[in-house]
């Protein structure tokens, strides 16, 4: 019987690749998203893949959704944590909502969807959790203190519940994205662009499904001896 995976922020961007990669990898996959409702209807339309929307910022939502999904799907087993916004403003300027929103749904749904999920991994000896982290987690960004430090909190969390969960063959993973060609990233005015593509050695802006690839790896059954890590995918342009 196929897996369930639950991707957030699964119907855009990183997202989308990594649902449609794990679809194509066999497992049975829901993915969340909060807003752009036709954005997920034509994304399931597409992949045949189900939706399911609400804030992952809210414990109470993500313990609905998530026995909503394993009542249609299954137990889920599987849990990437990529929901995440940007809130940009330098320290001088940014408003406390700005920083509230990005720490909530960038860090704090991490905590919602693992803790509405741990108790039935530890009780079935397995799951797979893999938590988007970034870049600018490790190597801060200007105007980003709040994505910064939320995106490094992440890594913190990763390796105390990877410790926590190994015994119970639970493993926690984080993959660090650089530079994605994604709509988020296409939206940076193109003189800041091509400053940062001149920084990132292969010289490129990477692809949504190089960063799919890996979660893929990390959530296979036979990945589980890797937890706790790190994976940068970047480029090379923050050897970290």
């Amino acid at each position: 019987m196929s897996r369930v995976a639950v991707v957030t922020g699964g119907t855009r961007g990183i997202g989308a690749a990594i649902s449609t990669a794990l679809k194509a990898a066999g497992y049975k996959v829901a993915a969340n998203y909060c807003g752009n409702d036709d954005a997920a209807q034509a994304f399931q339309k597409e992949t045949g893949i189900p939706v399911y929307k609400f804030d992952v910022g809210d414990l109470a939502q993500c313990e609905e959704s998530l026995a909503k999904i394993a009542q249609d799907l299954g137990p889920v087993e599987i849990v990437v944590n990529n929901a995440g916004i940007t809130r940009d403003a330098t320290m001088h300027r940014m408003a406390t909502e700005q920083w509230d929103d990005v720490l909530r749904t960038n860090l704090t749904s991490c905590f919602n969807m693992c803790r509405s999920v741990i108790e039935g991994m530890r009780e079935r000896g397995f799951g797979r959790i893999v938590n988007v982290g970034s870049i600018n987690g490790q190597a801060g960004q200007f105007g980003q203190v709040n994505y910064s430090a939320a995106k490094a909190g992440i890594h913190g969390f990763t390796k105390a519940m990877a410790q926590e969960g190994a015994a119970k063959n639970i493993t926690v993973n984080s993959i660090c994205p650089g530079y994605i060609d994604t709509e988020m990233v296409r939206a940076v005015p193109e003189a800041v662009l091509e400053k940062i593509i001149a920084k990132i050695p292969v010289g490129r802006l990477g692809k949504p499904e190089e960063i799919a690839r890996a979660v893929v790896f990390l959530v296979a059954d036979d990945a589980g001896f890797i937890t706790g890590s790190t994976l940068s995918i970047n480029g090379g342009q923050h050897m970290y």
